[in-house]
């Protein structure tokens, strides 16, 4: 009996390291789907015109309210000095490639440092 439970741990073991692959190429791929690139049209965040164009709010009213991904961000960091974005982006329930964007504002405001892969709050 002892040899059937450790065959059977290991072929366990082995088809968790399968499944963590294919989650990996899964995430990768939604990742890169999800991205806003080259072709791939903005979404429009405010009524249409009369003329039926989209009206997009200004990237500068965005992220400058309380409450927003980049405060919430900047909690984690004072509370974890040294956490990387997948760590951030996993605790607020977001994707990582969105803080990329997020965390460099956040540095140009003064708020947060780089190092390494770790983000550090200042002051």
């Amino acid at each position: 009996m002892p040899g059937f439970v450790d065959t059977t741990v290991a072929e366990i073991d082995s088809r968790l390291l399968e499944l963590k692959a294919e989650m990996a190429k899964l995430q990768a791929a939604r990742s890169a789907l999800t991205r806003r690139g080259p072709g791939r049209p903005a979404k429009t965040t405010a009524a249409t015109t009369g003329a039926g164009r989209a009206v997009r709010r200004s990237s500068r009213s965005r992220g400058r309210r309380n409450g927003t991904r980049g405060d919430q961000a900047m909690a984690l960091v004072r509370e974890r000095p040294g956490i990387t974005i997948p760590e951030i982006a996993s605790s607020l329930g977001t994707e990582p490639n969105y803080l990329y964007r997020v965390m460099p504002n956040l540095v140009k405001d003064g708020k947060v440092r780089r190092d390494g892969q770790g983000w550090h709050a200042v002051g």
